[in-house]
């Protein structure tokens, strides 16, 4: 049986574009096997073959840690459209948005942070600057009050709806990058928070969220004293806010 038969009889839907990557990134027919093993058995594309595209970059992505999806380049254009000079990846993951932003602002400097030291150690492959730790207690004491744009790709998934996640997402990334808590908005929340204390007057936080948390997202953010709006892609939802001067 073929490599894209192999791929297509266990579900996967582009069967015929993994099979390639798959050969791509073998180094031997014994590698292949491998690979294809691996895949088959359901561990992500990503973490079979080592990276993920995003923004048209690769980026190197380990086992266990949260692939980045297309949806967030939302935030990587809204980041970038502010030409910041000081930027930080909050709830990294592999550090793909700060790798990114790092590529696109070159004159920036760009940190980013994670509790996971798995998701930490990935994103350390990906760019500098990376910290480990609990969302802003992670950073330099100097950065506070002195940021101008956070992105932070907070996890956003309700706990009870985590079951029903896709199985490469559910049984494969790590669950403190998906679990949001019980209405998917409790880490949000603490950024929102937090995140004055950080920001420089008229500095940027942006968070991904749903459509349906896209109300109670907002209202996050406006208690949390920004001056928020929403912001809408064809895939994606996304709130900002700005901290008043």
């Amino acid at each position: 049986m073929s490599t894209v038969d192999r791929l297509r009889a266990a579900g996967c839907v582009f069967a015929e574009d993994e099979a390639a990557l798959l050969h791509e990134a073998a180094t031997s027919p014994e590698h292949l096997e491998e690979l294809v093993t691996q895949r088959v058995s359901g561990l992500p594309l990503e973490h079979v073959v080592g990276w993920a595209e995003f923004c048209g970059q690769r980026i190197t992505i380990t086992k266990g840690v949260f692939v980045p999806r297309h949806r967030t380049e939302l935030l990587v254009d809204l980041a970038t459209d502010l030409n910041p000079a000081t930027v930080v990846d909050l709830c990294c993951g592999s550090g793909a948005v700060g790798a990114v932003l790092q590529h696109r602002l070159p004159k920036a400097t760009v940190y980013a942070a994670d509790i996971d030291p798995v998701a930490v150690a990935c994103a350390r492959k990906n760019l500098t600057n990376v910290f480990e730790g609990d969302l802003f207690d992670a950073l330099p004491t100097h950065l506070r009050g002195h940021i101008d744009v956070v992105v932070a790709n907070v996890p956003y998934v309700p706990t009870d709806d985590i079951q029903f996640m896709p199985t490469e997402a559910r049984d494969y990334e790590a669950r403190v990058a998906l679990d949001g808590g019980a209405d998917g908005l409790e880490v949000m929340r603490r950024v929102a928070a937090q995140a004055a204390d950080w920001l420089r007057p008229g500095g940027h936080l942006m968070s991904e969220t749903s459509a349906r948390q896209a109300a109670a997202a907002l209202a996050a953010f406006s208690a949390a004293g920004f001056e928020a709006k929403l912001v809408t892609s064809e895939d994606a939802t996304a709130v900002t806010g700005v901290k008043p001067a």
